[in-house]
C-alpha cells in the first residue's frame, strides 16, 4: 500500500519521526489500530504531534518545555515524567487523581482518601497546568494531625494544560503499585473504595473495575449500569492493573476533554484481539462514596462539551466500530 505524504513545510521533524508517522498512516489505512496507537505514542514521547486531516497529516512540535520553578520540575509532556512502570510493583494500589482548578474540591477528596484508604496505598496527584493557588497546600490534605502522612502522596505538575489523557499518563508513569485506581475529585470516598476494586482485579478475567458501568449492544449507544458485567467502566472511579497500563498504554492524548476517554480505555484494556474472548469490565456495586458533577462538565459551556464529546466518540469508532464482540 502506498504511503501517505507528510506535511512538514513549516517544521522539520527528524527522519526517524517522519518514518514513524508514515508507518502510522499506513497502519491506520489498514485499520491496524494497535500499531497506529503504538507509533503515535512513540512520536509524542519524542516531542512531536501528529495532526490528522482526512487521509493527510502533518507533524508539529507537540510539547511545551519542562520548567524548573523553585527546584520543582513542571513537565511539558507526559513522556518527560520519570517512569516507574519498569520497576517492581510495591504496595497495594496507587490512586491517580487529576487536580481540579477548584482547590477546595481537590482538598476535600484528598482528605477523604487520607481518612479511608487502607494501608500500602500511595497517591499521585497531577496538577495539569494549574496555578500555584490551585495546588497550594494540597499535600497537607493527606497529612493527619500527628504529622504522619498516610497514604504517601506525590505531586506531579505540568508547565501548561496538556489535557485529561496526558494528565493521566503523567500520573500512571509514577504508579508504584500493581493496581492503579483513577479517582475523579467529583467522587468523595466515605469508606474504603480501594480494597473492593483490588479484590475484583484478583480475577484474571477482569480487566477493569469500578462502581459505574456502561452497557451497549452496538458500541454506539450506552446506558449506565450499577451491577454485573459492563462494556466500559466510567472514569470517575476505575481500577486496572499497572502491568496492563504499561503494556497497552499510553492513553491517546488526543482525548484532551475527559468525556468518552473512559470508554476508549476500557475497550483497550478488555480487547484480547479479534477472535479472542475479551476480558471483563466489572461493576463493583455499593462502594461507600458521594458523587458530584465533574468540574470539567459544569465549567464547560454545553455547546462546547457536546462538540468535544462527539470528537472523542469518533476516536472510539475509528478503532472499535467493527468490534461488536466487545459489546454486550
Amino acid at each position: 500500500m502506498p504511503t501517505i505524504p507528510v506535511d512538514v513545510s513549516t517544521q522539520s521533524a527528524p527522519p526517524e519521526i517522519e518514518d514513524a508517522a508514515r508507518r502510522r498512516a499506513d497502519a491506520r489505512a489498514e485499520r491496524d489500530w494497535d500499531t497506529a496507537d503504538r507509533l503515535r505514542a512513540e512520536i509524542e514521547n519524542a516531542g512531536w504531534r501528529v495532526v490528522d486531516s482526512g487521509t493527510d497529516f502533518r507533524l508539529e512540535p507537540a510539547n511545551a518545555p519542562d520548567i524548573e520553578v523553585g527546584g520543582e520540575i513542571r513537565y511539558g509532556r507526559s513522556g518527560a515524567v520519570p517512569s516507574r512502570l519498569d520497576e517492581p510493583a510495591t504496595g497495594l494500589a496507587t490512586v491517580v487523581v487529576v487536580a481540579s482548578p477548584d482547590r477546595d474540591e481537590t482538598a476535600r477528596t484528598l482528605a477523604a482518601l487520607r481518612d479511608t484508604a487502607p494501608p500500602r496505598v500511595d497517591i499521585v496527584l497531577v496538577a495539569d497546568g494549574l496555578s500555584n493557588a490551585a495546588v497550594s497546600g494540597l499535600l497537607d490534605s493527606v497529612v493527619d494531625g500527628s504529622g504522619e502522612s498516610a497514604p504517601r502522596t506525590e505531586l506531579v505538575r505540568t508547565s501548561e494544560a496538556l489535557g485529561q489523557a496526558a494528565a493521566l499518563n503523567a500520573g500512571l508513569r509514577r504508579a508504584a503499585a500493581p493496581v492503579v485506581v483513577v479517582l475523579d475529585v467529583s467522587v468523595v470516598p466515605t469508606g474504603d473504595v480501594v480494597t473492593p476494586l483490588v479484590t475484583a482485579l484478583g480475577d484474571p478475567a477482569v480487566a477493569v473495575a469500578g462502581p459505574f458501568g456502561l452497557r451497549s449492544t452496538d458500541l454506539r449507544h450506552f446506558d449506565e449500569t450499577t451491577e454485573g458485567d459492563a462494556v466500559a467502566i466510567q472514569g470517575y472511579l476505575m481500577a486496572f492493573r499497572r502491568a496492563d497500563a504499561a503494556a497497552r498504554g499510553p492513553l491517546d492524548e488526543a482525548f484532551r476533554f475527559y468525556r468518552n476517554l473512559d470508554i476508549w480505555w476500557s475497550l483497550v484494556l478488555r480487547d484480547e484481539g479479534a477472535g479472542q474472548p475479551p476480558r471483563k469490565a466489572l461493576v463493583v456495586p455499593g462502594l461507600p462514596l458521594e458523587r458530584g458533577e465533574p468540574h470539567a462538565w459544569t465549567a464547560t459551556p454545553a455547546a462546547v462539551r457536546d462538540r468535544l464529546s462527539k470528537r472523542n466518540f469518533y476516536r472510539i469508532l475509528d478503532r472499535f466500530r467493527t468490534r461488536t464482540d466487545l459489546a454486550s
